[in-house]
C-alpha cells in the first residue's frame, strides 16, 4: 500500500478514545487533550470519549467490567472502528477488549508507533521505526495468529498455528537483530561525525514534541525546514550554523520532540539521532507557554533526558510562543516556578537577543581563560591553541612565551605537557611583563 493510500484508510477511521485516570497522574485541563492531538495526527476522526478513575488497573481488561460494558455500547452506537487508549497495555488486555468490544483496540505506545512509521522520511528514521515496531510486536504475536486453525489437544495455539507463529518469531527475531545492526553502525558513524565538529561550539534543542523548536530553528538560522503546527512533525536531525551575537558561528540541532511516556522502543532506537543532544555543549529546553500542562510537559522531557543519560549537561530552559498567551498571568506562573528560564517568541522575534545573551554566557561556562608558557619553538602547541581557544596577546621573555587565551576546559588535558606551564586567571585582563616574569607559573595539573 502506497503512503497516499495507507494515509487515505487512516483518515476514514472513526476513534473512541479512552483514558484511565491513576492515582499517580495528574492532569492540567481535559484528560484527553494529548490523546486527542496524536489521534488527530494519526489521521482519525474522534466520535467518543470515555474515562475511568481506577486506584489499579483491571487485570482483565484495565478497565473495570461495567466500563467495558459502557465502552462497547458507545462503540456501537458511534459505529467506531478504533478504540485508543491513552495507556499501555498487555496484549491478554488488547485480546479481551476487543472480543469483548468487537473493535480494533490500539495503546499509547502503537498509536505513537504508528505516527512515527507515517512521519519517518529518511532512511536512519525508517530504520529506527521499524525496529521499535518489531520490539514492540513480538510478545503480542500469539494474538495476530489467533484466527488460525486449534487443535483439540491444546490450550491456545497447537498444530499449524503454532508452528506458523514459531516461524513468524524467527523471522522477526532474525529482523531485529539486522537492523540492530545497521542502526549500530549508523549511531557510530554519527558519533564520529558529531565528535569530528570539535572546532565549533554544539547547542541542541531540546523539548516536548510541537513547543517551536524547529521554528526557532529557522528564527536564528534564517534556514527554512519543515514546520507544521502537529506532533511529531520532526524525527530527524537537523543541524544549521548560527552566528551568535557577541560570540560568533556556533551549530544548532534540532532534534526529536519528546512526549509524556515515550516508548522505551523508540528511545532506544532513535539513539543515533539523539547524538546531537548526547554531545552537545548546552541544551536549549524549549517549552510552549500556550499549553495548560507546560509544568508538566517540562517535567516529562526532563524525564526523558534522563533516561538518555544526559540529565546533567548543562541546559536552558526556553519559554516559547509567548505570542500566544492571552495575558501574562500563565507567563508569571511559569517564570516564577522557573525564575532563569528566557522567554521567547520564535515567530515574532520576542526575547532573542535576551536568549543569544543567555546561551552566550552559558557556553562561556566551559571556558577558562590562562596563561600558557612554553618555549619559542613549540609550534604544534601554538597551532593547538589557536585551533581549539581564543589567542588574546602574546607576551616574549627570551626563548619563553607566554600567550594568554580563553580555551575550552576539555581541551586542557592535552597541554599536560613537558616544558608546558598554566597559570589561570581569576578575573581576566593582560597583567603586565613583569607580573608575567615573576609570576610562578602552576603546572597544568594543577589547574586542570
Amino acid at each position: 500500500m502506497t503512503e497516499m493510500n495507507r494515509a487515505d484508510s487512516v483518515v476514514s477511521e472513526a476513534a473512541i478514545l479512552v483514558g484511565v485516570l491513576l492515582p499517580d497522574r495528574s492532569f492540567h485541563g481535559p484528560p484527553l487533550d494529548e490523546l486527542e492531538g496524536l489521534a488527530r495526527t494519526a489521521g482519525t476522526r474522534i466520535v467518543g470519549h470515555l474515562v475511568q478513575r481506577r486506584e489499579v488497573p483491571n487485570a482483565a481488561a484495565y478497565l473495570g467490567t461495567g466500563k467495558v460494558e459502557e465502552l462497547t455500547r458507545l462503540a456501537q452506537a458511534a459505529d467506531a472502528d478504533v478504540i485508543i487508549f491513552d495507556n499501555d497495555l498487555s496484549p491478554a488486555q488488547t485480546r479481551n477488549l476487543e472480543k469483548a468490544t468487537g473493535v480494533k483496540v490500539l495503546d499509547r505506545t502503537e498509536l505513537i508507533l504508528d505516527i512515527f512509521a507515517s512521519r519517518a522520511q529518511t532512511h536512519q528514521a525508517r530504520l529506527a521505526v521499524e525496529l521499535a515496531q518489531l520490539e514492540y510486536a513480538m510478545p503480542r504475536l500469539k494474538r495476530m495468529w489467533t484466527h488460525l486453525s486449534r487443535q483439540k489437544k491444546g490450550v491456545g495455539l497447537r498444530g499449524p498455528g503454532e508452528q506458523q507463529l514459531e516461524e513468524d518469531r524467527r523471522l522477526v527475531e532474525k529482523r531485529i537483530r539486522d537492523l540492530r545492526s545497521r542502526l549500530k553502525t549508523i549511531e557510530r558513524r554519527k558519533q564520529r561525525e558529531v565528535a569530528a565538529r570539535d572546532e565549533l561550539m554544539t547547542v541542541s534543542l531540546v523539548g516536548y514534541t510541537n513547543a517551536g523548536k524547529s521554528t526557532l530553528l529557522n528564527t536564528l538560522t534564517g534556514s527554512d525546514v519543515h514546520t507544521q503546527d502537529a506532533l511529531f512533525a520532526t524525527l530527524d536531525t537537523r543541524t544549521r550554523r548560527w552566528q551568535l551575537p557577541g560570540w560568533g558561528p556556533v551549530l544548532l540541532s534540532d532534534t526529536i520532540g519528546f512526549i509524556r511516556d515515550l516508548p522505551h522502543h523508540l528511545i532506544a532506537s532513535f539513539k543515533a539521532t539523539l547524538e546531537e543532544a548526547r554531545q552537545a555543549n548546552l541544551l536549549l529546553h524549549v517549552a510552549d507557554a500556550g499549553n495548560p500542562a507546560a509544568a508538566d510537559q517540562i517535567s516529562a522531557a526532563y524525564k526523558v533526558l534522563e533516561e538518555i543519560g544526559i540529565q546533567k549537561k548543562d541546559s536552558l530552559l526556553v519559554i516559547n510562543k509567548i505570542d500566544a498567551l492571552p495575558n501574562r498571568a500563565r507567563l508569571d506562573g511559569l517564570l516564577n516556578r522557573y525564575p532563569n528560564a528566557v522567554p521567547i517568541s520564535a515567530r515574532n522575534g520576542h526575547g532573542l537577543s535576551q536568549l543569544a545573551n543567555a546561551v552566550s554566557e552559558a557556553l562561556s561556562r566551559s571556558f577558562v581563560d590562562v596563561d600558557v608558557e612554553t618555549g619559542v619553538e613549540n609550534g604544534r602547541l601554538m597551532a593547538y591553541l589557536a585551533a581549539h581557544g581564543e589567542v588574546l596577546s602574546k607576551q616574549y621573555c627570551g626563548n619563553r612565551v607566554i600567550v594568554h587565551c580563553r580555551i575550552p576546559q576539555r581541551y586542557l588535558g592535552a597541554l599536560n605537557k613537558d616544558g608546558v606551564l598554566i597559570r589561570r586567571r581569576p578575573g581576566g585582563g593582560t597583567p603586565p611583563p613583569d607580573e608575567l616574569q615573576s609570576s610562578p607559573a602552576q603546572p597544568i595539573e594543577d589547574v586542570a
